[in-house]
């Protein structure tokens, strides 16, 4: 390690982390083009030909040229996963009326009343059945 000093070994992990932040974004173009539904089938041949025969040149003009479009795919399916999620979570807790809420209810009903000791072990009966 002594031949190596440290300021190369920081040169080195720059060079690594580069290299690998110009794959990533060079996979997000090529998962951008086959997202986008505005392109035809000709126009993701095109870019994808474009970005594979001059890679550097092809991921700067696709940023220049459709990057904000890119913004706005990855916006709506980031809005598209949240309401999925949402839509989910609602449905599997459910509406917040379960059996615990219903017989805090029937408790309070028999308390304050409204219904006999007998209408309240029939309610249960059915609720906890």
């Amino acid at each position: 390690m002594d031949d190596y000093p440290l300021l190369n070994v920081f040169w080195t992990m720059m060079w690594f982390f580069l290299w690998v932040m110009w794959f990533f974004l060079l996979f997000k173009v090529i998962t951008d083009v086959f997202r986008d539904h505005t392109l035809g089938g000709w126009g993701k041949t095109g870019w994808i030909i474009f970005v594979i025969v001059l890679p550097f040149l092809g991921v700067f003009v696709y940023l220049i040229a459709r990057g904000h479009g890119m913004h706005e795919r990855d916006r709506k399916q980031a809005e598209e996963q949240q309401a999925a999620f949402r839509s989910y979570v609602q449905q599997t807790a459910g509406s917040g009326t379960g059996s615990a809420d219903e017989l805090h209810k029937l408790a309070a009903l028999k308390d304050k009343g409204d219904i006999t000791q007998e209408e309240f072990d029939r309610a249960k009966a059915k609720i906890l059945a």
